[in-house]
């Protein structure tokens, strides 16, 4: 097996070479893609023209679901087996904001366009890569982009497909257009929560210690940083997101905390979970606000181990290429993968800056070898090789 998989990783030296005079194809699907605003819950469009690529390029039971995926599936020779690609199709952007993206030599530019438009532009793309790298597989190649993965979506699209389809997967893998060198195969504990405060309309401002819902928020916060998070297991609370206020002169009668619970232990998340409830609950009395609190987007913790084939593979494959991996956890698809209990990775195409801002941008040089590794990782697979014994 060792050999096999040494062989097989000596021939893919030549592959960026090659995927770089292919270039316009991937360039061409990431600019058709990434003008197609795809807010969480709002993906139709940009589905429609993903499936429609998929299409073009002759692939079997190309089509959508109740929930708005986009797949399509590419047979292999024998097709006793299903590799199934994911990529999210929505982006933290909304139809409001510009989507023009701009092409430079040596950079694109635009919103999303690393997070997650190359993403799904690799995808569409891999048919016709694969056609002219004279790549065939045993194993059918499910190509698939997600809906309402991202915050309140939860990964709804990627966990109902896998909860009603009748095709077993033997392995997944997650593409991320950033960043190249990613490599996760296991996921930690999370779940969001957002936390509203609210004065009501009949609330008595000359009562002692009343206050705006900023203070109230400002009280919260104090309490949260005050609680001990423990070093084992890896524990931390990350704020994400402050609304509230309209202006001078006026008393802010609202206000949201948005924040993740992160831990490598479940019994950890549910812990804090309770605890930051019981805070928010406790500062809502002290001054007679009304509190509304939320919980989404739970994550368990799990994957596959360090010494699994698949992600051995992976780290093997990525070092031939002159590609250091940074091994992180991962909060994204990976997780409805582990629930299923599927080996599966997320990987990197490419490097970028200025992720979900409007002027974030990615380099193209790197995708050539981001996609030679998804390619390299596909055929360890298909051979299997990725196969626990």
């Amino acid at each position: 097996m060792e050999k096999q998989i040494n062989n097989l990783i000596e021939g893919l030296s030549e592959y960026p070479v090659k995927l770089r005079s292919l270039r316009d194809i991937v360039l061409a699907n990431l600019v058709m893609l990434g003008e197609i605003p795809a807010p969480t819950f709002r993906e139709q469009a940009r589905m429609d023209y993903f499936v429609h690529r998929l299409t073009e390029n002759q692939l079997l039971n190309c089509s959508t679901d109740e929930v708005g995926n986009g797949l399509g599936i590419l047979p292999g020779e024998n097709g006793d087996r299903n590799i199934l690609i994911v990529a999210h199709l929505d982006t933290v952007f909304d139809e409001k904001i510009d989507h023009t993206i701009s092409i430079h030599p040596n950079r694109v530019v635009g919103p999303a366009v690393g997070d997650n438009a190359l993403g799904v532009a690799t995808l569409v793309s891999l048919p016709s890569l694969m056609e002219e790298l004279g790549i065939k597989l045993d194993s059918n190649l499910i190509l698939m982009g997600s809906a309402r993965s991202l915050g309140r979506g939860n990964i709804e699209g990627l966990r109902f497909f896998l909860d009603n389809t009748d095709m077993p997967i033997s392995a997944g893998v997650c593409v991320e257009g950033v960043k190249l060198g990613r490599i996760s195969y296991s996921s930690i504990g999370m779940v969001r929560c957002e936390i509203a405060f609210r004065v009501p309309e009949e609330y008595d401002w000359t009562r002692f210690g009343a206050v705006g819902s900023i203070v109230t928020v400002n009280e919260l916060i104090d309490r949260i940083l005050e609680i001990p998070l423990p070093k084992r297991p890896k524990t931390s609370i990350v704020l994400g997101s402050i609304n509230s206020g309209r202006g001078f002169n006026t008393i802010a009668t609202d206000a949201v905390l948005r924040l993740e619970i992160r831990s490598e232990s479940g019994e950890m998340v549910q812990q804090l979970k309770t605890q930051i409830q019981n805070i928010a609950e406790e500062v809502s009395s002290h001054n007679g606000s009304e509190v509304n609190i939320h919980f989404l987007g739970q994550r368990k913790p799990g994957g596959i181990s360090f010494s699994h084939p698949l992600a051995e593979n992976a780290r093997l494959i990525m070092n031939s290429l002159g590609i250091t991996p940074r091994i992180s956890p991962s909060t994204s698809e990976l997780s409805a993968f582990i629930d299923k209990n599927i080996p599966a990775v997320t990987l990197g195409i490419t490097d970028g800056e200025n992720l979900n801002k409007r002027n974030e941008s990615i380099e193209i040089e790197p995708i050539y070898t981001g996609i030679a590794q998804l390619l390299g990782l596909i055929l360890a697979i298909d051979r299997g090789y990725c196969n626990e014994s």
